[in-house]
């Protein structure tokens, strides 16, 4: 759980700041946020991540009530307070981004296969596609949840892709590997078919993920 502090807006700025270096997104798309006691931080709409101080991070309550003196809250915010309303407390972070191969797939209505074991990361058998709606609006944020009821990463239809994570920092590594397999997926259809394995061999992977790394 995180704290409306300056050390935690500081990272979520960092965060912000490391999806565009890394080229997951640019200019002043993408958003980011983490639940805190009395609700979540979340980068404002409109700001360019170079130029976010901590002044201009967003405290607000999951039901979109923002004390006076702030500046707006991302046009995202309403599928960031949701999934803190709808899954455990244990996930404290969101990243959302425009990443450029999730983006195509997503544009394509292509979900991810599991064409590469790495899928598990996301917690399934595949990188879900969430159903299209309008950016912002709650009937988006109610087809990310459906895409999310197995999985903790989604394409969003025409859009970009969504990623939990239990802090920022696991938020933004699901991110990158969401963006590494639709990379790869996508080349793989670029040359010919994928060969996806079956699900008794990703029951296996996602098995042996539950004692991978540091615990």
């Amino acid at each position: 759980m995180y704290s409306d502090d300056k050390h935690s807006r500081d990272k979520l700025i960092g965060t912000q700041q490391q999806l565009v270096a890394k080229g997951l997104t640019s200019g002043t798309s993408g958003n980011v946020s983490v639940r805190t006691g009395t609700g979540m931080l979340i980068t404002p709409t409109g700001v360019a991540a170079d130029t976010l101080k901590a002044e201009h991070i967003v405290h607000m309550s999951l039901d979109g009530t923002i004390p006076a003196g702030q500046l707006s809250p991302s046009s995202e915010w309403q599928m960031h307070a949701d999934v803190y309303l709808n899954k455990p407390r244990e996930v404290t972070a969101v990243v959302h981004c425009h990443s450029p191969y999730a983006t195509i797939l997503a544009c394509a209505h292509k979900p991810i296969p599991a064409q590469h074991y790495m899928v598990a990361a996301a917690g399934g058998y595949e990188i879900p596609l969430a159903d299209y709606a309008t950016f912002g609006s709650k009937a988006l944020s109610e087809a990310n949840l459906k895409a999310l009821s197995n999985s903790s990463a989604c394409l969003l239809a025409n859009h970009g892709q969504l990623a939990l994570g239990y802090d920022l920092e696991s938020a933004l590594r699901l991110a990158e590997t969401v963006e590494e397999q639709a990379f790869w997926y996508w080349g793989v259809l670029a040359i010919g078919t994928p060969q996806v394995l079956q699900r008794e061999q990703m029951d296996e992977v996602l098995t042996a993920f539950a004692s991978y790394g540091q615990q």
